[in-house]
């Protein structure tokens, strides 16, 4: 089976002491290749030598809204110059985060609106960070045409879910999906058309259940491919090669025929 992971952190320091370790790992389970998003314009460069020092990662370059402190004006000019030298396989990590009461929410949506207008006029998709803000999501997706993406960690209702889709988007499920608490999230995993999905890990974060407080890899991305096969009709097999297809697809990263 080849698998793709969506969206990992592969770059962090968390990474630092083994990363080449979980790169075998990851290839020799079927892990083809890894998204990589970036969070802030100081940390594109390596990520950038990353991916271009392995082969099946791919970059992904955006100003994520949690580093909203982080950002300068500039960045956004250094994001459409870096589009044009590197040409990344989508913008992100951005989006909007309202989880906290003293998030500054004019602010984030200004740079996410911008990224938009980025990301439309690259012909590029984007990756979506959306934390309690699905509405003003896709309200801005509504008035910012762009060619899809992924709703990265995706937690809203099977409603918002049908207006992702219609706007050309796929759903990225992770670890959470793993633990039996995760309840509402299951259900919608079991609702939505493969068609639809995505795996993803967000490694270092928000790790699959049987790895619970320890720092997420990669290479857990079959438990969460594992764990979609017992709630849905199809094999493990079916989900593997439809949610690769997806990725594919979406982002451009070769020809969808897996053959």
């Amino acid at each position: 089976m080849r698998l793709i992971d969506s969206h990992c952190h592969l770059d962090f320091p968390a990474f630092d002491p083994d990363r080449a370790d979980i790169l075998r790992r990851c290839r020799a389970r079927g892990i083809r290749d890894i998204v990589i998003p970036g969070v802030c314009a100081r940390h594109w460069p390596r990520l950038l030598d990353l991916c271009r020092r392995e082969p099946g990662l791919h970059p992904a370059l955006g100003l994520h809204p949690l580093f909203i402190e982080n950002h300068r004006a500039e960045d956004l000019t250094l994001l459409r110059q870096q589009i044009e030298q590197t040409r990344p396989v989508a913008i992100g990590e951005i989006g909007l985060d309202f989880y906290s009461a003293t998030a500054d929410r004019t602010r984030q949506l200004h740079l996410f609106e911008q990224q938009l207008l980025i990301a439309r006029d690259a012909n590029l998709p984007v990756l979506l960070h959306v934390r309690k803000a699905h509405e003003p999501v896709l309200k801005a997706l509504k008035e910012i045409a762009v060619v899809g993406g992924i709703a990265h960690a995706f937690n809203g209702s099977l409603q918002q879910a049908q207006r992702y889709m219609e706007l050309g988007f796929k759903l990225g499920f992770g670890g959470v999906v793993t633990y039996e608490r995760s309840r509402k999230l299951r259900r919608l995993a079991q609702a939505l058309p493969l068609e639809a999905i995505v795996l993803e890990t967000d490694a270092p974060d928000m790790t699959v259940a049987a790895h619970q407080g320890e720092r997420n890899s990669p290479e857990y991305l079959p438990e969460i491919l594992t764990t979609l096969a017992r709630l849905r009709a199809e094999s493990a097999e079916e989900i593997a090669e439809q949610t690769t297809r997806n990725a594919l697809e979406i982002l451009n990263l070769g020809n969808p025929e897996l053959g």
